[in-house]
């Protein structure tokens, strides 16, 4: 007997700081719980049989009521609820943020034999976001180590690294730099910016999506963010291709980007001393 839920975002993540209230057709609270840190709740109440309303708040995010159900069994389950973030909550506060590497990613998928996907990811990067006052102002900049391209295999590896494709040796980084910052929808931005690529520079926009802000283990205040686009290899002087077969390439033309990232707020230096 009792009450059950799972509260997540969107994109699947639980909202660790939500609480469930559990009301009858009076509009009597009968239950209240936290979720715990997988978003989930399971509380042990009495209930008898009947309809009631759930009601899911979580700080930041715009509330959500559903109706539950209780039979004989005495079980109010609210299944899978999602919280959408609140407007004014669509960025994390103003401030510089640094890309922190190690709990980021930048992952690249490319179409093989025009049947499966070959996935890579490059390991070597960094960058910083500025989040102004003004949404729309925001600013990042990134670079990451042409050469640091790992698609579990060292011969395929060698070969993007190559003049067929990265070129390293002539082209050892690449950058983008963001020219503007437009809201596409709740949660979602349209960064455009200018992406260096083996020599080339070409505008390129991200879908971005905001997925939170809050503190980590070790003092600091965290923001994350996923991000897509889709590149063109021609688009960047990059022409090579194997034929295998009549009509039919080894790679295909189009690569799909995908970004995880992380970023650390940086902490302002105290003033200096005036006394």
């Amino acid at each position: 007997m009792g009450l059950r839920a799972q509260v997540r975002t969107p994109e699947g993540w639980a909202v660790q700081h939500a609480a469930v209230t559990l009301t009858d057709r009076t509009g009597r609270q009968v239950a209240r719980a936290d979720v715990d840190a997988d978003g989930a709740v399971s509380a042990e109440v009495a209930l008898v049989p009947g309809p009631y309303t759930v009601i899911v708040t979580a700080a930041g995010y715009a509330p959500a009521a559903s109706t539950a159900f209780v039979t004989g069994g005495g079980v109010a389950d609210a299944g899978t609820v999602v919280l959408t973030r609140q407007a004014g909550a669509e960025l994390p506060p103003p401030g510089v943020w640094t890309i922190d590497p190690a709990h980021s990613s930048v992952a690249t998928i490319a179409q093989h034999l025009g049947i499966s996907s070959v996935r890579g990811r490059f390991t070597e990067f960094g960058g910083r976001i500025e989040v102004a006052a003004d949404p729309e102002r925001s600013r990042v900049d990134a670079i990451i180590a042409a050469s640091s391209i790992d698609t579990v295999n060292d011969t395929r590896d060698k070969h993007l690294r190559s003049p067929d494709f990265l070129d390293v040796e002539r082209f050892p980084e690449i950058t983008y730099r963001s020219t503007g910052v437009v809201r596409s929808g709740p949660d979602r931005w349209t960064v455009r910016g200018e992406l260096a690529l083996h020599g080339v520079v070409r505008e390129v926009a991200l879908d971005l999506s905001y997925l939170g802000t809050g503190p980590d283990p070790w003092g600091g205040v965290r923001t994350a963010f996923r991000a897509t686009t889709e590149l063109r290899r021609d688009d960047f002087a990059m022409y090579y291709n194997q034929v295998v077969r009549a009509g039919m390439t080894a790679i295909g033309t189009t690569l799909r980007v995908e970004l995880d990232i992380q970023a650390v707020r940086e902490v302002a230096p105290p003033a200096p001393d005036q006394s």
